[in-house]
């Protein structure tokens, strides 16, 4: 008995039914039906596994199938794409030969259309007449990057624009427009516009923008003359009036309001042009001042002349014949010394008549030599200027330049109008110190004639 549990153990291990191993057979037939049910029940799997295979393998054959005809359908499709591709290339190729026969002399035409639209949307860009009629450039840059012949109506259009430029080149012309702040704050405001030339709106000058396609406002205006112009202008409803007209199409005006002002070019010198118009000022100061002066002294005297019996001290020449007259002790003196003592009466005043003539000769004569150190400074600056770049660039000279141009100006400003000036009040001295020696001789001579008496 124990013998045939361990052979049935055995069997069962070897045909792989785990289910029986741990069971004991009690006979040979329980064995032989457990190995009977255990092998159906595994042919019963198999074949579903055999069915399940198969059925896959069926539907795979189907996919296979289907991709096959679509294959086949997407090749007689590409061939037919293929055909048909030559085929319109043939007839582009047909028909462009075509056109071009059919084109005759309109190619050379096309050719300089799109040659005159390109220039004339060039123009059109840059021009001033941009800002009241904007965007005006478009159509004719595309006309001139187009492929295709121009139709009538582009052909008209291209017509219509280089003619109204040409009209508008003519007008004075007053349209309402967005113009650009120096702030850069935007509204909208009126604008006189003198055709493509120059543009002012509340009396001030207008530049275009190229790259904004605005009007903005010069951060600096020309001198008051010109805006005066520019407000008359905007003013006048009819008639005529004085404009200001820029040829360069506001280069030159551009240009002309970056000039410095001549505050601006003395900031830009050296310290010497300080000194230069120090000296100047106490000239012209002391000179204004010693010429009234010999005004007011001037009429004294001529009205001491007047009454020449009757000296007064108030002014020279009244003291000079006060100085002898009603003085019987001097009478009794010698000539010699009656006429060293008149001397000495006018030379007591020619100082006062004389004075600050010798600081404006000084004046002169410095002017030029302070000058001359200013642009000798100037100079120097320029060629530091040079040494520094290593390169002579004329906007790198021009600081130095202007330096040393304006230093001479100035050194000749002060010595030329110091010059006649001084000339003029010597002039003047010289007159009342004439004056003074005629009253002075006949004062002696008359001095003379009463002692001999």
């Amino acid at each position: 008995m124990k013998r045939s549990s361990i052979l049935c153990a055995a069997l069962a291990l070897a045909l792989g039914a785990a289910p029986f191993a741990a069971r004991a057979a009690e006979s040979l037939d329980d064995l032989l039906q457990s190995v009977k049910n255990a092998r159906a029940e595994e042919q019963k799997a198999n074949d579903a596994r055999v069915a399940e295979f198969e059925k896959a393998r069926d539907q795979q054959a189907k996919l296979l199938a289907e991709a096959l005809k679509e294959r086949e359908a997407a090749d007689a499709h590409s061939t037919a794409l293929s055909k048909q591709y030559d085929e319109n290339e043939l007839q582009i190729t047909n028909l462009t030969n075509m056109l071009k026969q059919r084109e005759g002399n309109l190619g050379e035409v096309f050719g300089v259309t799109k040659q005159v639209a390109g220039d004339v949307s060039s123009a059109l860009h840059q021009s001033l007449i941009s800002a009241q009629y904007p965007n005006r450039s478009d159509f004719l840059s595309e006309l001139a990057g187009s492929k295709t012949l121009p139709s009538i109506a582009h052909l008209e259009q291209l017509w219509f624009e280089m003619q109204r430029e040409m009209t508008e080149t003519g007008r004075v012309a007053r349209f309402k427009t967005k113009i650009v702040e120096p702030e850069g704050e935007s509204h909208e405001a009126e604008v006189v516009r003198i055709g493509p030339f120059t543009a002012m709106s509340e009396g001030r000058y207008l530049s275009y923008k190229l790259d904004l396609g605005t009007l903005t406002v010069l951060a600096r205006q020309p001198p008051s003359q010109f805006t005066k112009a520019a407000k008359t202008l905007q003013e006048a409803q009819s008639g005529y009036t004085r404009g200001i007209v820029d040829p360069a199409r506001g280069v030159l005006m551009a240009l002309y309001v970056e000039r410095p002002n001549w505050i601006e070019r003395v900031q830009r010198g050296e310290a010497v042009n300080y000194v230069i118009i120090l000296v100047g000022v106490i000239g012209a100061v002391l000179a204004v001042w010693q010429f009234l002066y010999l005004i007011f002294v001037r009429m004294r005297v001529n009205q001491q002349l007047k009454t020449l019996d009757r000296p007064s001290t108030n002014n020279p020449l009244g003291r000079v014949l006060s100085a002898f007259r009603g003085d019987a002790s001097r009478m009794e003196e010698s000539a010699e010394v009656v006429e060293l003592r008149i001397s000495e009466a006018v030379l007591r005043e020619v100082p006062l008549l004389e004075r600050f003539q010798a600081f404006l000769r000084l004046a002169v004569a410095a002017g030029p030599l302070l000058g001359l150190i200013g642009t000798v400074v100037g100079m120097i600056i320029t060629f530091q200027s040079i040494t520094e770049s290593g390169s002579s660039d004329p906007k790198l000279m021009a600081h130095g330049i202007g330096t040393a141009m304006i230093a001479t100006v100035l050194g000749l400003g002060i010595a030329i109008p110091l010059l006649f000036a001084n000339a003029f009040l010597a002039t003047m001295s010289r007159q009342l110190v004439q004056i003074l020696d005629e009253q002075s001789t006949g004062l002696l001579a008359e001095t003379l004639e009463k002692r001999g008496a």
